[in-house]
């Protein structure tokens, strides 16, 4: 097959391709320029894409660039500022892989008459009788089943995700032995266009206008303290919120944009036993309503259980309250079904 592969400039899509070449493949690298500010972290620096050629040098590959600045900002930025200023908490990874790596990118691909396409995910993609089922990388460490849990059948039919059935140990030994510069690479970290000198409040401040919140305790309604940007302020945090009066250990149980105040109150608070959400897409087909499902609320969360409504999931247990605006991920067994963004 013609397979085109997505090269971030890490070890994990550089043993992809490799394997890739390896099963006799025509295999033709691309890396995609994302953000066109100031990048010291993540998977967007100039010393990537280097890293990327190299390594396509390296196993004999053509190596190409595509440019997707424009849209990474539209659809990727604009969309975590909007978010924050809307009091939501975005996922920037999740909806960069959603509307550009396992969207403009496939399509580029198609339109370049390649036949599938492949990343660096450990995850699986499996052929059955009824369609293209996503399952989780047999390394539980490293699954990245969650950050892919928005693709549907038109997706998944199109992609190989080729190191989804080794640990993370022996691909670095793979690409060790291959002579590979990515072999020793540490992972990404962090969000990509936000500089490690820079802070969410100074770069939201630059593009949205930000505002002083009030803190108050739950109980007594009582000032606590005061935040410099509301908008950054999350469900759940009980860190770096300044002092708040006493030793009492609070965390933020609710945050008021419209009144510009963040409520504080005891773990005990922080718990809830349904999980509401919307924009639902699911990877088969439609999830089963009353059913028993496994979810995850972040990229390497605790999995809890709950029956499955198409607006929310009733939990087994509470479980601490999610951030509106982050993703819940559908799981059976080993499978993702679909995922929805929480409100």
């Amino acid at each position: 097959m013609r397979v085109l592969i997505a090269m971030s400039g890490g070890v994990d899509s550089s043993v992809a391709a490799l394997m890739m070449k390896n099963a006799g493949h025509e295999v033709v690298g691309a890396t995609m320029k994302l953000w066109g500010g100031v990048s010291d972290s993540g998977c967007c620096s100039v010393s990537d894409v280097a890293d990327a050629r190299m390594v396509a040098g390296r196993i004999g590959i053509d190596h190409h660039v595509f440019n997707f600045t424009e849209e990474f900002e539209s659809n990727v930025v604009d969309h975590y500022v909007k978010s924050y200023s809307s009091g939501l908490t975005p996922n920037p990874c999740i909806e960069c892989n959603r509307k550009i790596k396992f969207d403009l990118f496939i399509d580029r691909a198609l339109r370049l008459g390649f036949d599938m396409v492949a990343t660096g995910h450990y995850a699986r993609v499996e052929e059955r009788v009824d369609g293209f089922h996503l399952l989780r990388g047999i390394d539980p460490k490293k699954d990245q089943s969650y950050v892919i849990s928005m693709l549907n059948q038109q997706r998944l039919g199109r992609l190989i995700l080729p190191i989804g059935d080794f640990p993370k140990e022996q691909v670095r030994e793979i690409a060790k032995d291959a002579g590979l510069i990515t072999a020793s690479k540490p992972d990404s970290q962090d969000v990509c266009f936000i500089a490690s000198t820079t802070s969410r409040v100074e770069f939201l401040s630059k593009r949205t206008a930000v505002h002083e919140g009030v803190i108050v305790d739950s109980d007594t309604g009582s000032e606590l303290g005061k935040v410099e940007a509301i908008e950054t302020v999350t469900i759940g945090q009980r860190r770096g919120l300044g002092t708040v009066g006493d030793s009492k250990r609070r965390y933020v149980i609710e945050v008021r944009n419209d009144e510009r105040k963040i409520v504080m109150g005891t773990l005990d608070d922080t718990y809830a036993s349904m999980l509401h959400f919307g924009d639902l897409a699911t990877t088969l087909g439609p999830i089963e309503e009353g059913s028993h499902v496994m979810i995850q609320t972040s990229s390497h969360g605790y999995v809890k259980g709950g029956t499955f409504w198409l607006d929310r999931v009733e939990l087994d247990e509470p479980i601490r309250k999610v951030a509106p605006g982050q993703t819940v991920a559908f799981y059976r067994d080993d499978e993702v079904l679909g995922s929805g963004v929480v409100r």
